[in-house]
């Protein structure tokens, strides 16, 4: 029983609800470790959504509205971490949502699905196919989904496939705390925020947004300046670190 009260109440929320999925097969270990990874660079943010991501997501959602095809990739902790928040995103963005896992089995990617299901969001079905030029299973995917979409978003991705999506011509929108990161450094717009608090930001630029202004934002924007603000962001903190 977490108290309400207690100062890491979010964070051991989360924290919790990855250990019960990972007991259940939607999470791995392995994903367990790169969530401790992730929470350890939310300290040097300040574990707060900076003005450099709150910027960043209402570009995220400006890429989204004027996207053709856009598509949510979610993957094990996200889903566990975030369906509820995956539902509204989807009906405001009008992006799909495909599950795309690196340690893939037939098995996980229907308990995700189920999961995400249970909380209202509408997942695509298929067959997947080894259509992106990776040698392991997130090269698995449907046609008619990440292959075909013109703009992802991937929460918690890992480098090596945004690096691909970026190869084929894709806008890819990252969340990732980590500003040095292979995945945060290949994006075509990262936002340095945690998952949670990213998500239902993007959802309500995404009703707030006007079309002339979300396609004067999706046209204009610079990653290497999110990425160097996030930088400057933690030196500043850690600058007062002591005070």
């Amino acid at each position: 029983m977490i108290p309400p009260d207690h100062p890491r109440y979010r964070s051991l929320v989360a924290r919790e609800r990855l250990a019960q999925y990972a007991a259940s097969g939607i999470v791995t270990l392995e994903g367990l470790t790169a969530h401790g990874r992730g929470e350890a660079f939310d300290y040097l943010i300040g574990e707060k959504t900076t003005i450099s991501a709150l910027q960043a997501e209402k570009t995220a959602a400006a890429l989204l509205l004027s996207a053709e095809r856009p598509l949510i990739s979610v993957n094990g902790n996200t889903a566990a971490l975030a369906a509820d928040l995956l539902a509204p995103l989807q009906e405001k963005s009008g992006a799909r949502v495909e599950v795309n896992l690196f340690h893939r089995s037939e098995e996980r990617i229907r308990k995700i699905g189920s999961l995400l299901a249970d909380a209202g969001v509408r997942v695509e079905e298929g067959v997947a196919e080894r259509l992106l030029p990776l040698s392991h299973d997130r090269a698995l995917c449907l046609r008619h989904g990440i292959y075909a979409a013109d703009v992802v978003l991937v929460p918690l991705e890992d480098g090596d496939r945004c690096a691909a999506l970026r190869a084929m011509g894709k806008t890819i929108i990252a969340i990732d705390l980590n500003p040095l990161s292979r995945t945060a450094r290949t994006a075509s717009l990262t936002i340095v925020d945690e998952l949670t608090r990213a998500l239902p930001h993007i959802t309500d630029f995404c009703t707030t947004l006007s079309r002339d202004e979300a396609g004067r934002l999706a046209a204009s924007f610079d990653n290497r300046w999110f990425l160097s603000q996030a930088l400057e962001e933690i030196q500043e903190r850690l600058s007062h670190a002591l005070d």
